[in-house]
């Protein structure tokens, strides 16, 4: 009996055996599922992550790439389709000295002073820039002259100025005027003639419309139109160009004659280099516009053949009696004045009162 029990106990310890061990298998292979699953999961998200890295790089280098584009496209399409005006608008003239002439050099306080002085005592309130080039001067009083509308000098209502360079050349002899240079355009030869005629013409037109405009703000934007088509306004400084050369002309053959010509003349030709409207034509005039512009003594000589005054407010001579010049100098005669300004005789800006 003891025996049969004992085989039965046995039994029943194999049996729990075999179903610790069943369970044991179950729980080991559903373990390794498990962890190989995981490992499979795992793999699966690092790959994903990794994708998706790159797919934001990506993103991000392509949105930096187009937007480079862009900006590159709407700059080119503003430089295409914007006027590039040569005269800028008015902007507030102490800003414009304390934005350019920043720092505690001695020039740079002189000149913020010299701006200070403008503005309190001259009632100077703003500046328009004007692009710096070798036709600045010329740039800044024709527009101006157009800005104002202002009338013909008296003796150009007295002849047809685009008749001119002809006369010159049949009626005093001036074959040498075919050496004229055009600014930065280094052309010479008989077609010289053509080319001045169209130049006097567009500038006469243009003075005539210009003067028969009584509106200001009118004038104003036809300034803004003309002013930013770069070739009319060369050909309308040439223009100004050959007028100064012809008034030279004209003082030279009066003093042949032993006529009375302005001072400002008899300094002109007591120069070596400018002895007589040939020599001033070859070696000042025909650099205006092109490696140089005008100089005091041309400013002198525009004033006089515009009729016009030039007031100049030279603002690195701050301080001292050449502050202020006057471009003639003739307080007697009742001519039109405008004003530039200039920081270094070379550059002219436009003060606005």
């Amino acid at each position: 009996m003891r025996l049969a029990v004992w085989t039965c106990v046995g039994r029943r310890r194999h049996g729990l055996l075999y179903r610790s061990d069943q369970v044991h298998s179950w729980t080991l292979v559903t373990s390794q599922a498990l962890d190989t699953a995981w490992k499979i999961a795992r793999g699966s998200v690092t790959l994903a992550v990794a994708f998706l890295v790159a797919a934001l790089c990506y993103v991000r280098r392509m949105h930096s790439y187009l937007g480079r584009r862009l900006k590159w496209w709407i700059g080119y399409l503003q430089r295409k389709f914007k006027r590039n005006l040569s005269v800028e608008a008015e902007v507030d003239l102490l800003s414009y000295s304390a934005r350019e002439w920043k720092g505690e050099t001695p020039r740079a306080k002189l000149m913020r002073k010299a701006y200070e002085e403008l503005f309190w005592r001259h009632h100077i309130k703003c500046v328009r820039q004007v692009k710096r080039d070798n036709y600045d001067a010329l740039r800044s009083v024709l527009f101006q002259i157009f800005s104002q509308g202002l009338s013909f000098p008296s003796w150009m209502k007295e002849r047809d100025i685009v008749k001119l360079p002809e006369k010159l050349l049949f009626s005093q002899g001036c074959n040498w005027i075919q050496q004229y240079s055009f600014g930065p355009e280094k052309y010479t030869g008989s077609n010289v003639f053509g080319k001045l005629r169209k130049c006097v013409e567009l500038l006469k037109t243009q003075w005539t419309e210009f003067s028969g405009i009584k509106d200001y703000h009118k004038r104003g934007s036809m300034c803004n139109i003309l002013f930013s088509d770069a070739i009319l306004e060369y050909k309308l400084y040439e223009a100004l160009k050959f007028i100064m050369l012809y008034q030279v002309t004209e003082a030279y053959e009066q003093m042949k004659t032993q006529k009375v010509i302005p001072s400002l003349f008899r300094l002109l030709f007591s120069r070596e280099t400018s002895s007589d409207p040939l020599s001033f034509m070859m070696n000042h005039l025909n650099s205006v516009g092109d490696t140089c512009g005008l100089e005091q003594i041309d400013m002198f000589i525009l004033g006089h053949s515009l009729e016009i005054k030039i007031k100049v407010f030279r603002l690195f001579k701050f301080n001292s009696r050449d502050f202020e010049v006057c471009y003639p100098d003739l307080p007697f005669r009742e001519w039109p004045e405008i004003s530039l300004l200039t920081e270094n005789d070379r550059h002219y800006h436009i003060p606005v009162f």
